[in-house]
């Protein structure tokens, strides 16, 4: 069994997402950290806002991220998501299998009994078995906070003096 390079790709988006929860990622991050290029990812987002495991936002401060908790997306929800639409063999197609054994076939029946056995396993995991504890896929993922840039003693984010914001932090 291979899954395809489009469940791969959100089962990444979804981690990522899921190891940067405090702020809204970005689809160049996700790429960058991914090995994805951005225009496939784009496909792979629209999937995942469609089915509800994420939310996009537009514009300039705009980007992603989880739709609902992390312990509510069940990985086999994910996977049926992006999996379900292509026959896992022809003879599971109905309308086009052309195959001659059918009927008579046992390998068709082992392939489901195995498919349904998958399935099993993966809606006993959720996004968020995969995330905690995961310290090793943390620090791939993980992007680094973004701190407050100091210009003429003033903080551009918060709009008090460099000082009173270092002050705050010790």
């Amino acid at each position: 069994m291979r899954l395809t390079t489009r469940t791969n790709l959100a089962m990444r988006t979804l981690m990522f997402c899921a190891v940067n929860p405090d702020r809204i990622v970005r689809k160049h991050e996700i790429a960058e950290a991914c090995n994805a290029s951005e225009n496939h990812l784009a496909q792979v987002v629209n999937t995942l806002a469609q089915r509800g495991f994420i939310e996009t936002q537009r514009g300039r401060s705009g980007g992603l991220r989880l739709a609902r908790p992390m312990d509510q997306i069940g990985v086999g929800e994910v996977l049926r998501a992006f999996e379900a639409t292509l026959p896992f063999a022809e003879c599971f197609d109905l309308e086009t299998n052309t195959c001659p054994l059918h009927e008579a076939c046992m390998f068709r029946e082992a392939l489901l009994e195995a498919l349904e056995a998958f399935y099993a396993t993966m809606d006993r995991r959720t996004l968020a078995d995969l995330i905690e504890d995961n310290a090793a896929l943390e620090h791939l993922l993980r992007l680094p906070t973004a701190q407050p840039i100091s210009i003429c003693g003033t903080s551009r984010r918060s709009g008090t003096s460099a000082t009173a914001a270092q002050a705050a932090l010790n």
